[in-house]
């Protein structure tokens, strides 16, 4: 159980890291053209593209959060006896929002595929995000656990 909670952290972070380079979608259109964007390609594209507020609001939910989450998780599981009384009383907030992504291009996997124009598919980034996501949860309850023990 000791070996859980280190196992569970790193195989978030290094999944999130993946999740964040890795193609999250592959939109197929016509059966000529394919386009296979990172989450970060696509939060680059909003941004040049001019929607400055999208590309933000992305990058806000989509990087910050989850890499604040994980840090804070970090902090509370090797802060020492009181590294969860380092952790700010808003962090539970954080853990409202860890599936906006996946949810997202789940709806755009599924808008596409309706739609008739295209075809999408998840990619490997979509699955590490979502690996991240649910191990992030789950670490995040062990440190919980830890924290009701003592």
């Amino acid at each position: 159980m000791r070996l859980l909670l280190p196992l569970a952290l790193f195989a978030a972070t290094f999944f999130y890291g993946l999740g964040l380079v890795l193609p999250l979608i592959r939109v197929q259109k016509l059966f000529l053209f394919t386009d296979e964007p990172s989450l970060v390609a696509m939060i680059a594209g909003l941004w040049d593209g001019g929607d400055i507020a999208l590309a933000i609001l992305v990058a806000l939910f989509s990087v910050v959060f989850p890499l604040a989450k994980l840090g804070l998780l970090h902090v509370a599981a090797y802060g020492g006896p009181d590294g969860h009384r380092m952790v700010p009383s808003w962090f539970r907030i954080l853990s409202n929002w860890s599936m906006l992504d996946v949810v997202l291009v789940a709806l755009v996997v599924f808008a596409a595929k309706t739609t008739g124009f295209a075809d999408a598919f998840a990619r490997p980034g979509l699955w590490f995000f979502a690996a991240s996501v649910a191990l992030t949860a789950g670490a995040s309850a062990l440190v919980k656990r830890r924290e009701w023990q003592r």
